[in-house]
């Protein structure tokens, strides 16, 4: 929650947000959520997905959304048959917003869910989504839905399908790919971090979002450059609390959004 405030703190400072409060059911005009049912896997995990509806040209935020975003939040209160949910994410897109980067979707999200059942039968999902969406003005907003996910399942969802496979590629399915970091004491407190990512071009262009598995620590917008096979990403990072902390390199995620495709790489070495 610190890093939530820390970030719509940000996105106030740079962005403008609507101060007058919205009428009841005014929302709806800009972002509707539908629960798809999906189907059940013969491993008994059932995939589902929450389809989210903005209006022409408002965006949402993925789960690393750049300065300029609010990080979606998700509860499960109230489910029934539940032991646990997995988000998988889309790769989504890179803007410009205010002069700072914002990683998102525009107009349209299908967001697939792996649940896990606690037993057999039917699994009655309820939920929440705490969101930030954008447009001439920025919006804190949150979402309920709710729905019966039959054992028996459905045929597979085609638009649930696509966004599973829309996700960002692995090591493995790229041919392989290895990064090496190299970490440094800065000013203030703050870590350097200069990562060299040893894999084949994603795109012409090629953003890098990384993240530390810790919510107290914030990551400047990475600079990348291309040497070669190597792609080289240099970032900052420094605690929201101003304290000092330990990096764990296992717990980093790099995740290159190219004009191509999308890959998501975990951990590096020294």
């Amino acid at each position: 929650m610190l890093r939530l405030l820390c970030l719509a703190l940000a996105l106030i400072a740079a962005l403008p947000i609507a101060t007058a409060p919205l009428r009841a059911g005014e929302f709806d005009d800009i972002v509707r959520v539908e629960l798809r049912p999906g189907w059940r896997r013969d491993d008994g995990t059932h995939i589902a997905a929450l389809h989210l509806t903005l209006a022409p040209g408002w965006k949402t935020y993925w789960r690393a959304p750049g300065d300029a975003g609010i990080p979606p939040e998700f509860g499960w209160r109230g489910s029934r048959n539940l032991a646990g949910v997995s988000v998988i994410w889309p790769r989504p897109d890179v803007f410009d917003q205010a002069g700072m980067r914002s990683i998102g979707y525009m107009n349209e999200l299908v967001l697939p869910l792996a649940i896990r059942p606690s037993g057999d039968g039917d699994v009655v999902l309820k939920g929440d989504m705490q969101l930030g969406i954008c447009k001439d003005v920025c919006l804190p907003h949150a979402l309920s839905f709710s729905g019966r996910l039959p054992e028996a399942g459905t045929a597979r969802d085609p638009r649930i399908a696509a966004a599973l496979s829309d996700r960002p590629f692995t090591a493995d399915e790229i041919g392989g790919a290895r990064i090496r970091c190299e970490i440094a004491p800065g000013a203030n407190g703050a870590l350097s971090l200069t990562a060299r990512i040893d894999m084949a071009s994603a795109g012409a262009r090629e953003d890098v979002v990384v993240e530390t598995g810790n919510p107290f620590l914030w990551v400047a917008e990475p600079e990348s450059r291309r040497e070669g096979d190597t792609l080289i990403a240099s970032t900052r990072i420094v605690h929201m609390e101003r304290k000092p902390f330990a990096l764990d390199r296992g717990a980093l995620t790099f995740t290159v959004l190219g004009t191509q495709h999308a890959v998501e790489l975990s951990g590096c070495s020294g």
